[in-house]
């Protein structure tokens, strides 16, 4: 394989050697196999290209400075794609299973591993398809349930740096009783245009507010929002956001740390009263808030004043990091290790 130049490498794919599959016949799930085709051979009828039954998953892989590779919580992702199978009528992946085929991925494909301080790390996407052919609308009897992974560097190429965002209000990424709270592709289909919008008119990302009274703050494009103020974490509480397993994560060491945590309706105007504040998920952890453009209503909130990182959210980027690549114990157990 030819070098990689681990320090430049892009949000993107990259072929590595080996994926896990797993299929569901016949009312059970069958034995984890290890492949190196990147292809899937699907019926043309299958509810995943027609009904959307597909779901997917995001976590990564570090390597530390000890040299063992920890992935960061592997057991709540199975929970939620539970939770998403749970929502959209196909049969749940038990946690053990995920789980297993995660660190059997992720073994098979060390080498791919990006190095300590690299800022690069090894992205592992799960996936679960219906496959069995159906022309009605019904959930399939069979199912594929594929992992692979990939090196990815920082998703923002400036890395830890703040970012722009716009309200759009044209669009809705999801419906409050919808498929919000779950991570399904038609949510981030549902957001290609938003984002684009977004991404031309020179910004980082959209961003949404409610769908039923576009009065409540929802959603970062595909990331979780938080605002701090008064010592104080607040973030928004929503019937269509996905449950972020960052945020959660963000939460717990945010009150550890002496802030005070809220999860309840953000009105927009709130945002002039945040002192720092940021986008969280697994691909870029914490992408603090520069500022937010409301273009509709000549209306700009300007949350990093000095255009910085504020310093909860560098404290807090920089503890969840730490205890992503073993730097710092990890009280919660959070942190699976693979010697």
């Amino acid at each position: 394989m030819k070098e990689i130049d681990w320090s430049n490498l892009p949000f993107g794919y990259m072929r590595t050697d080996y994926n896990v599959r797993c299929y569901y016949r016949d009312g059970k799930w069958g034995e984890l196999e290890l492949c190196s085709e990147e292809t899937l051979n699907i019926h043309m009828a299958a509810t995943c290209l027609h009904y959307g039954q597909e779901a997917f998953e995001g976590l990564k892989a570090f390597r530390g400075k000890d040299g063992k590779i920890r992935i960061f919580r592997p057991e709540a992702n199975a929970e939620r794609l539970q939770s998403t199978c749970n929502g959209i009528l196909m049969p749940e992946l038990p946690t053990e299973l995920f789980c297993e085929a995660v660190r059997k991925v992720v073994k098979a494909n060390e080498r791919f591993i990006p190095p300590y301080e690299s800022g690069a790390s090894l992205y592992i996407r799960p996936l679960l398809i219906g496959i069995g052919a159906q022309v009605g609308v019904h959930p399939a009897k069979e199912y594929l349930f594929v992992v692979f992974v990939t090196p990815v560097g920082p998703y923002f190429k400036g890395g830890f740096a703040t970012n722009s965002y716009v309200i759009i209000r044209q669009y809705d990424r999801a419906a409050p009783l919808g498929t919000g709270i779950y991570k399904v592709g038609g949510n981030y289909a549902a957001s290609l245009r938003a984002n684009k919008m977004a991404h031309d008119a020179g910004y980082a990302c959209e961003f949404y507010l409610d769908a039923k009274e576009k009065k409540y703050i929802d959603e970062c494009g595909a990331a979780n929002f938080f605002g701090i103020k008064n010592n104080t974490y607040v973030t928004p509480l929503s019937s269509s956001i996905l449950p972020s397993i960052t945020n959660r994560s963000l939460m717990q060491l945010a009150e550890d740390m002496g802030l005070k945590v809220e999860r309840r309706p953000i009105p927009e105007e709130e945002l002039a009263t945040f002192e720092e504040a940021g986008a969280c998920g697994t691909a870029a952890v914490i992408s603090p808030i520069e500022r937010i453009d409301d273009l509709e209503n000549q209306k700009s909130y300007v949350i990093a004043k000095d255009g910085k990182p504020g310093p909860i959210s560098e404290k807090l980027y920089h503890k969840l990091r730490a205890i992503q690549y073993g730097d710092e114990p990890d009280p919660y157990g959070w942190v699976t290790v693979i010697d």
